[in-house]
């Protein structure tokens, strides 16, 4: 079956053709003039600010002028990841989905279900003319996926509603209420390209088949950080062997949990026997820690030939005692919501660059190696201690320090008339009161509040999305017809304005 002929047909279809448009984050100009044409070819008033976020607006039915007018709000970009020996260009080509059952998916591939389903809904919401409802505008923000930058930069009073519906979550019979802010820190550490020192030969370790997954959404179910992982080797073998690094990459994005990386170093030829020794028990120890969450984990050891440097050895140990002490993972449990993670860090991404040669500090002789990290906290003071500590680590182990501007969170409101609206049409369809919860991930509804000055009314909902921002990312198809039903008899119920 294609997708286009999934129901609701009227969300499928416009998904399917979403999958055909690149979108990635900082790349989103084609999906913008798709958006644009849309309202366009359906005689919608439609506007697109300076950041290219977009609002498009449908009126009220007959009879309904007067119900109080609700906004929906879902992203146009996506996160690109593919699995090893994919070859895809996220940048024209579209993306390999398929119906698998009782699951939309990708070939090896993202999928973009984040948050391209929460555009097909509003754009078959647009377009549905079955059910009587109030003003409807729907918002489509740019670049969420590496900082909420379009949010951000939204202009004061974009758009009139003040009641919102965010369709950027991923499980149905759940209303969101609350969403943990963030922040990220890059450090760049500075180093000395230097001769490969004589009887040295050269390896490279390489660490695939990590389950990865989102360092929000998935950040306490344990799984492995490559980036962790392959340090704690490079660790190993730095102190026992004065084993020379020459490269260090690894982790996809700032959100994702790393799931692969490698580095390349030389060691002395004698100690050969020795290091394959500690690698074969390095292995065995990493599977036996992981072995009940990172089934597929593959770790190798391959010779290469000799790299034309290695990095100097103080920016080295710099480098791999701050790797090593940086935490990762939940840093603390909420004590007011049973079972939610309050705050966490993410050692996101290693990677080896060019100096700015604009800076007028700049030295050829010098590169620079850069770490990127993030913090969530659904506590503004619980963030900044969290991405304190983080930098400090780094500062005393000689990097420099950038930090983002950060998000804020989004606190619950268990009292809000959205909230109740939003229960009782769920129980009215399907029998059962839907969970209030709140998301340790950052959703834009923050920044919303922030600059509409807390007089938002706001909920969050979506269908059942697994393994968001990875190549295993699915939808179950059932419940996106749910969550459908859902949004539209919400509609049906809005109230008047006072």
């Amino acid at each position: 079956m294609k997708i286009s002929e999934l129901p609701p047909q009227n969300v499928w279809n416009p998904f399917e053709k979403i999958t055909e448009v690149p979108r990635g984050s900082k790349h989103e100009e084609k999906i913008i003039a798709f958006m644009l044409n849309f309202a366009k070819e359906h005689n919608l008033e439609a506007k697109r600010d300076k950041a290219g976020n977009i609002l498009i607006k449908k009126p009220a039915s007959k009879g309904m002028e007067e119900v109080q007018s609700v906004i929906f709000q879902a992203h146009v970009d996506m996160v690109c990841v593919a699995d090893e020996g994919v070859k895809i260009d996220f940048l024209n080509d579209p993306i390999p989905a398929y119906v698998d059952g009782d699951y939309v998916k990708a070939k090896g591939t993202s999928l973009g279900a984040d948050n391209g389903l929460g555009m097909a809904m509003m754009m078959a919401i647009l377009t549905d003319t079955s059910f009587p409802h109030g003003p409807i505008e729907c918002l489509f923000t740019v670049d969420e996926e590496t900082g909420l930058t379009g949010a951000n930069a939204l202009e004061n009073d974009f758009f009139n509603s003040k009641l919102l519906i965010n369709l950027d979550s991923e499980g149905i019979g759940q209303v969101f209420i609350g969403c943990a802010g963030g922040i990220t820190m890059t450090a760049f550490f500075d180093y000395h390209q230097e001769a490969v020192p004589a009887n040295h030969v050269a390896y490279q370790f390489v660490i695939t088949g990590l389950k990865g997954g989102h360092s929000g959404l998935e950040i306490h179910k344990g799984h492995a950080n490559a980036n962790k992982i392959a340090n704690r080797l490079l660790f190993l073998i730095t102190n026992k062997y004065l084993a020379r690094l020459s490269e260090f990459n690894g982790g996809k994005a700032h959100n994702v949990i790393a799931p692969i990386a490698e580095f390349t170093f030389t060691i002395d030829k004698e100690y050969q026997n020795e290091l394959k020794a500690d690698f074969d028990l390095f292995v065995n120890e990493i599977n036996g820690e992981y072995k009940k969450l990172e089934t597929g984990i593959n770790m190798a050891l391959n010779p290469i030939a000799n790299p034309d440097f290695v990095v100097n050895m103080d920016a080295q140990r710099n480098l791999t005692n701050a790797l090593y002490a940086c935490p990762h993972g939940v840093y603390a449990m909420s004590l007011d919501v049973p079972g939610l993670v309050e705050t966490s860090t993410n050692l996101a991404v290693v990677s080896f660059r060019e100096r700015d040669e604009s800076s007028p500090q700049h030295n050829k002789l010098l590169k620079q190696i850069q770490v990127l990290t993030s913090q969530r906290s659904f506590i503004e003071s619980g963030k900044r201690d969290i991405h304190t500590t983080v930098c400090q680590i780094f500062k005393q182990n000689g990097a420099t320090i950038t930090s983002s501007a950060g998000y804020p969170g989004w606190k619950p409101n268990p009292s809000s008339p959205l909230l109740k609206i939003a229960k009782d049409a769920y129980f009215k369809l399907y029998g059962v009161e839907p969970l209030e919860k709140a998301i340790h991930a950052g959703l834009e509804c923050g920044l919303f509040l922030e600059k509409y000055n807390n007089e938002l009314d706001m909920i969050s909902i979506g269908p059942n999305l697994f393994d968001v921002h990875s190549p295993n990312e699915k939808i179950e198809i059932k419940t996106v017809q749910m969550c459908y039903d859902h949004v539209v008899e919400i509609l049906k119920n809005i109230p008047k304005i006072i």
